[in-house]
């Protein structure tokens, strides 16, 4: 989901935003997506996110991990 985020906000449009606005309901992220996160990924391509597993959760051992922006 973050990775068509940005891509949406590369573009740039009213339409991108209309739809990046049905996804995540507050306008101060949405501005900040806009404005500060997608100008910075304007030369990639594609893989702006990175997932590090941390192994299982101590209790019912589901699988962790940390998804961090590239």
């Amino acid at each position: 989901m973050a990775e068509k985020m940005i891509t949406l906000g590369k573009k740039n449009t009213l339409a991108s935003k209309r739809q990046v606005l049905s996804y995540v309901t507050k306008e101060d992220v949405v501005k900040k997506l806009f404005d500060e996160i997608a100008p910075k990924y304007e030369d990639r391509n594609g893989g702006y996110t990175r997932i590090v597993k941390t192994g299982p959760r101590r209790g019912d051992a589901a699988e962790m991990c940390i998804i961090e922006l590239v």
